[in-house]
């Protein structure tokens, strides 16, 4: 059975008259037989069809090709109509954009295929399409999955897609847009041009004067600042059907979420200023933790108020619909202590005159002492001591040879780091115990070559992918490393270069060795395992230093998390934890927690020692204090080998636990 998503026995019907609907007194009483004026009527009359006009098309029904509809799952289905709606003038005749924010995972590219083949190709008019060009703008790293994509769903004959791979010169490339631009009926050999960010705002002139049918923007969160170049640049082109797609639409405030939504549907909103007024100051208000019952209780009216009108061109579903079709998911918090090297780098640090300097608001590069933090969080060999740390030679153990002074293929001393030791140790009973594969990531190459060394020195065979990599190699790599057979069971992964597009289900699990800032990006990277295609059950860790600075980025995180659960995933009561950050709090070390994270809970499911004593009644993915907690000495009940292996080490101080199912 078609899958209709128009229906002009439906859609075409006019609206009753409510004047014409009030029973009459004197009108008589229905019979079996056809009152004689309405014999004259047509079918299509009678069921409220307009009467076809000379070289008007008869109107038929939208459906979905065949072949998409039997590989589309119920919420693909629904997210297809959901588009089609928006962007065909259904949901509001003066709107036809929408965002498509589902999470990582559940196939936004294939559903945006299916709107997009379907446009082409069908109109309520028969024998017209709808559109007759698209744009679909993505990541550089994105243009030829994108194109793979459309040959994959829709077969080698179907479309010829116009990808821009950066391969033509500036001349060659003006010409063929020019070509496309003036190229009207059947001479529209390529509909669908897939484009980078980049190479789409240099050459926007070119394209700004013909009319586009569709623009889909991939990542659309790269259109979070409506003042950049690429914003202007895009919304410049003749087209009002604007897809985004974007797993994470709030990523840091609520003015980029504004940006996105006035990019898909201009002027929804009003200015930036009224938003800003309207929206923006009372839900921020309401949701600081030091906030008024009455700041609250404005909060969550506006909340309302936003969601009432921005919903109406959002779809966002979440990771829990996967659970339907994939392995189980653990996912882990691990809190790390520091090493006692570590510790007496990180003490040293922080105690120094220059960062009581910068606490007194004299010192003019945080930045550069926060990242110096960030490092010594992973390893000390990340650091070059004698530049970033003078004077701590007092704190070196008697083997420490400064990174400067060691040779270029040097040991690594895993007993440096807390995480380095608890990943040594996991990557060995991996090897040891099962034949799973695992993906590392980190925010620093420099981390990088430390598990490349690593796994050298241990003789494991391992696969790297990071921004120095070419496009064209990079699905390669990624597909030696998901063949079963392959050698490699460790892939090493930079969370820039890997943050999106990349499917990496030959492994099921995976370490997030640090935090990032912006929580968006590690969502892209902790979705590399679990998804479509995945046939064991998945074990997610994501490491943390215990009492530093990567507790005070991981609190900014949820803080910025629970923002956007309660706004775009309509989470009615989102527990607000945090304060925003001082730099202060930044360069302070907890000595006694076993998870400062923790603390700032003041979780009553957990006995004053940390362990937990009711289990977690529901858990919500994007509030760790809904999750399972558990101590060192509760690892011995948790389901995860490795992690169970860590009981009585002195290493891993508290973990928090999500499971999917």
């Amino acid at each position: 059975m078609a899958i209709v998503l128009y229906d002009p026995t439906i859609h075409d019907k006019p609206k009753e008259d409510p004047e014409r609907s009030k029973p009459n007194e004197d009108e008589k009483p229905a019979s079996n037989t056809i009152d004689a004026p309405l014999v004259h009527k047509s079918l299509a009359e009678i069921l409220g069809i307009k009467k076809k006009v000379e070289g008007e098309h008869p109107r038929v029904p939208v459906v979905l090709d065949p072949k998409l509809a039997k590989t589309l799952r119920p919420h693909q289905v629904a997210g297809v109509q959901f588009m089609y709606d928006c962007v065909t003038g259904k949901v509001d005749e003066k709107a036809n954009g929408c965002i498509m924010a589902d999470e990582m995972g559940l196939g936004k590219t294939l559903q945006c295929i299916a709107l997009l083949w379907t446009l082409l190709k069908q109109s309520p008019d028969a024998g017209k399409s709808t559109i007759q060009k698209a744009i679909v703008v993505c990541p550089a790293s994105l243009v030829k999955n994108w194109a793979n994509e459309l040959v994959k769903w829709l077969g080698p004959n179907a479309v010829t897609p116009f990808a821009i791979d950066g391969k033509a010169s500036k001349e060659e490339l003006t010409r063929q847009l020019r070509q496309w631009a003036i190229a009207t009926g059947r001479a529209v050999t390529r509909p669908v041009i897939i484009v980078s960010y980049e190479t789409l705002r240099l050459n926007v002139e070119e394209l700004k004067h013909t009319k586009i049918g569709l623009l889909f923007c991939d990542e659309g969160h790269r259109l979070k600042n409506a003042d950049s170049n690429t914003f202007a640049g895009l919304n410049s082109l003749n087209v009002t059907r604007r897809v985004i797609l974007t797993g994470t639409p709030i990523q840091n405030d609520l003015t980029e979420y504004f940006s996105l939504i006035s990019f898909a549907n201009p002027n929804l909103l009003g200015s930036r200023l009224e938003f800003r007024k309207r929206f923006e100051l009372p839900i921020l208000r309401g949701r600081d933790a030091d906030a008024s019952e009455a700041d609250r209780k404005r909060g969550d009216e506006c909340t309302t108020e936003l969601l009432g009108i921005v919903n109406k061109f959002l779809i966002r579903r979440t990771n829990d619909i996967l659970s339907k079709y994939l392995p189980v998911k653990y996912e882990h918090v691990v809190f790390c202590n520091l090493a006692p090297f570590q510790l007496d780098l990180y003490n040293y640090f922080i105690t120094s005159p220059e960062i009581q300097a910068l606490l007194r608001g004299k010192g003019s590069q945080p930045l550069k002492a926060i990242n110096i933090l960030k490092k010594l969080c992973n390893h000390p060999d990340l650091l070059n001591i004698s530049e970033d740390l003078p004077g701590s030679e007092k704190c070196f153990p008697d083997d420490f040879v400064p990174r400067e002074a060691r040779g270029r293929d040097r040991d690594v001393k895993p007993w440096y780091s807390g995480k380095m030791q608890v990943l040594d140790r996991m990557l060995a009973r991996i090897r040891q115990d099962t034949n799973d594969k695992i993906v590392l990531i980190s925010n620093y190459t420099s981390t990088l070559d430390l598990f490349e060394r690593l796994c050298r020195s241990r003789q494991y065979g391992s696969l790297r992918l990071d921004g120095t990599m070419n496009v064209n190699k990079r699905q390669k790599l990624v597909d030696r490393f998901n063949d079963p057979e392959g050698d490699e069971f460790v892939f090493l992964l930079s969370s820039k270069a890997g943050g999106c597009g990349i499917n990496l289900i030959g492994a099921n699990r995976l370490i997030l060795f640090d935090p990032d800032w912006n929580p968006a990006a590690d969502q892209q990277a902790l979705a590399r395992v679990w998804r479509d295609g995945q046939k064991k059950d998945c074990f997610v860790y994501r490491f943390i230093a215990t009492g530093t600075i990567e507790e005070k980025i991981f609190q900014r995180q949820s803080h910025k998390q629970s923002l956007s659960s309660c706004l775009v995933d309509s989470a009615e009561d989102v527990e607000r934890h945090f304060s925003l950050d001082s730099l202060r709090e930044l360069f302070q070390y907890q000595p006694n927690t076993k998870s400062d994270t923790h603390d700032t809970f003041k979780c009553k499911r957990c006995k004053p020692d940390g362990r937990q004593y009711i289990k977690a009644p529901a858990m919500l993915y994007g509030d760790t204090s809904t999750w399972n907690h558990c101590v060192n000495e509760g690892l011995k009940k948790i389901q995860d080998l490795l992690l169970r292996q860590e009981c009585g080490e002195d290493v891993i101080s508290a973990v928090f636990q999500y499971i999917s199912h």
